[in-house]
């Protein structure tokens, strides 16, 4: 071995004796010229430079290969060069020239790999930086529009895709940068790589932003992997007759987006709408809810190599141990019941954890936030129902029950209670969510608040409701009630939605936000179901 080798590999094991890479795996898309996938080396460069570790993405459209290459990644750049092909926008794009024929420099290679691999980014919630044709590709992705065929860039955005803001505008009346609000998305018009390569550092801080946000993804996606993650209310069960975890169309909740979004559990509901009251209509109500039971256990059959039906907070850490995704089951009304206890003893044996006692109706248990107050709390019936949860070691859920009927069930039970999908009145004045004495009760009682996504109970203007308002609703639960009493039940497929959150893959940009917001590891657990977990572990052992 040479001398200048043999100095080479010192130098390389002395930093590894001491030195863990940190540093966000940052990855670029790539040109393609004369059949090689190149960039330019500034934009390695500028990336080192901000503190990431840049790797090139060869341009590829085997999606299994760029499926496994983005699972790495804690960022992507989007990179300059060709334009994209008008047909990707659905419609003709516009010359700014209307009298000019439009010219096409396009390679339909790379433009499909490039929206591959935005598509795989966002569906993991990458930090996504765009840059010139990048810039291009971001918005005609999420439904923007170009001009084609102008005189300083050839391409430029036309229309600005749904949510996205501008953040620069040209003399010209071009849009120079945008950004989306909520998700960790922006690009630029221009080359901020040139500009820095010709002597203007102010441009690094663009990279610079970006590591830091794939700095925090990555802790993100590293916690995700170390702490238990339980979204405790869901409706996929109820939204068709035969809906498939293993599909990701659909559903807001199904095995391929909790991988993507590296989630351990959910609770999945069997819905039922109040009806009448009458035997036969309680019958059925019971019957259908048993099936809706069955069908989730038939999936954890069908699909018993990557997910298990949970009844404990023991089962979770085994299944999740064991690589798999975990689903407990629940049941929203308490409808279901009729006016037998005997059933709870039956759901009980499925695997039920929770029951929500109403829904928007009032029934023979309670009275519903969206009733008539026909009891004026619980009904005799219910405080049975309650007793019986107890002894059985089933949760309560409060969600969806009204303020008397809600203090009734604190009175009444001997052990915590949840509400599997409230949010914060003092936030947004609706009757489902619960107002500050009754976050403290809850808290006093040893219980949860498990915040609610769907968007008439995270702000009042529903269609602006967003991730940002829902963290201030978190804020607001943490303050009142304690980090020790607080969670997150998103109500996905029954409604739950907001702008920055819209399904289960998605609520690692959550965990992105609790990190920027300097939460400690300890308090994210919790939130993410620690606390949850906590209060099952007090019903299953406490008797």
């Amino acid at each position: 071995m040479s001398s200048l080798l043999e100095k080479l590999y010192k130098k390389i094991d002395e930093q590894s004796s001491f030195f863990w890479c940190f540093r966000p795996l940052i990855g670029i898309s790539a040109n393609r010229k004369d059949g090689l996938s190149c960039i330019e080396d500034t934009y390695f460069q500028l990336v080192e430079q901000a503190g990431g570790a840049p790797i090139i993405l060869p341009v590829s459209i085997d999606n299994e290969y760029l499926t496994t290459i983005m699972d790495h990644l804690d960022g992507l750049i989007l990179s300059g060069e060709e334009d994209i092909d008008p047909a990707y926008m659905g419609k003709a794009s516009l010359s700014k020239q209307a009298d000019r024929e439009i010219v096409k420099v396009t390679d339909s290679h790379r433009d499909e790999n490039d929206f591959i691999i935005l598509k795989l980014a966002f569906n993991r919630q990458l930090p996504i930086f765009g840059i010139n044709r990048g810039h291009h590709v971001i918005n005609v992705a999420f439904g923007g529009m170009l001009y084609q065929d102008i005189d300083t860039h050839h391409q430029a955005v036309k229309e600005l895709a749904p949510e996205f803001i501008a953040t620069a505008i040209s003399s010209d009346g071009l849009i120079e940068a945008m950004e989306h609000p909520e998700y960790s998305i922006y690009s630029v018009q221009w080359h901020p790589d040139a500009i820095v390569a010709a002597g203007n550092d102010k441009k690094l801080a663009i990279f610079q932003k970006h590591v830091q946000q794939a700095s925090i993804f990555k802790k993100a996606k590293h916690l995700h992997t170390r702490i238990e993650t339980i979204d405790s209310h869901t409706d996929t069960p109820t939204i068709t007759q035969s809906f498939d975890l293993g599909i990701k169309e659909g559903s807001k909740v199904n095995l391929p987006l909790m991988r993507e979004g590296i989630f351990d559990a959910v609770f999945m509901v069997a819905f039922v709408q109040q009806g009448a009251r009458d035997d036969a209509s309680l019958f059925q109500a019971t019957q259908y809810v048993e099936e809706r039971l069955s069908a989730v256990i038939a999936q954890s059959e069908k699909y018993n190599r990557f997910m298990e039906i949970a009844t404990t907070p023991n089962d979770l850490r085994r299944i999740k141990q064991a690589g798999k995704k975990a689903v407990f089951l629940g049941i929203e009304n308490g409808y279901a019941i009729g006016k037998n206890l005997d059933n709870l003893i039956k759901f009980k044996e499925l695997g039920v954890s929770y029951i929500t006692l109403c829904h928007n109706g009032d029934n023979d248990i309670c009275d519903s936030a969206a009733g008539q107050e026909e009891w004026g709390g619980l009904s005799p019936f219910g405080k049975q129902v309650v007793a019986e949860m107890n002894r059985l070691g089933m949760m309560i859920d409060v969600s969806h029950a009204t303020d008397y009927a809600f203090y009734d069930v604190l009175t009444h039970s001997t052990k915590p209670v949840i509400a599997s999908h409230s949010s914060s009145r003092a936030i947004c004045n609706h009757p489902r969510n619960l107002n500050d004495n009754q976050l403290r009760a809850i808290a006093a009682k040893g219980g949860v608040v498990q915040l609610c996504l769907y968007k008439h109970f995270i702000n009042e203007d529903a269609e602006k409701a967003s991730l940002s308002d829902a963290l201030r609703h978190l804020d607001h639960i943490i303050a009142v009630a304690g980090i020790d009493h607080v969670g997150i039940g998103s109500d996905f497929d029954g409604g739950g939605e907001l702008i920055g959150c819209r399904a289960v893959n998605e609520l690692i940009g959550i965990t992105k936000r609790l990190i920027a917001k300097e939460f400690d590891d300890d308090s994210i657990a919790k939130i993410w179901g620690g606390n949850l977990l906590r209060v099952m572990r007090n019903q299953l052992f406490s008797n």
